[in-house]
């Protein structure tokens, strides 16, 4: 079920019964050209910013021997990047 090549992934009863576990509106799992929900779309960019933060707090572990100039570029790039992510724009 999860690679979608399952006869199950297609079962609409098992889709609607784990759309009402999840709380979320059938539609999202039966019709593809559904909208995500505004939560779960909430849910999904509160993720996204979880994984960067910790991959932005691993690589400040990482560069302890670079310069404090050279730290200062790479967060302003980051951010700066996250930034355009934010207005829509795909990486």
């Amino acid at each position: 079920m999860r690679s979608g090549d399952s006869s199950l992934a297609t079962d609409d009863a098992l889709l609607r019964n784990l759309a009402e576990f999840f709380g979320v509106d059938s539609e999202y799992l039966l019709d593809d050209a559904a909208e995500v929900p505004g939560l779960v779309d909430a849910q999904l960019k509160l993720l996204r910013t979880m994984r960067e933060a910790r991959v932005r707090n691993f690589a400040a572990r990482q560069l302890q021997d670079i310069s404090p100039e050279t730290l200062v570029r790479l967060r302003k790039a980051i951010d700066e990047r996250q930034v355009g992510d934010d207005d829509g724009n795909s990486s």
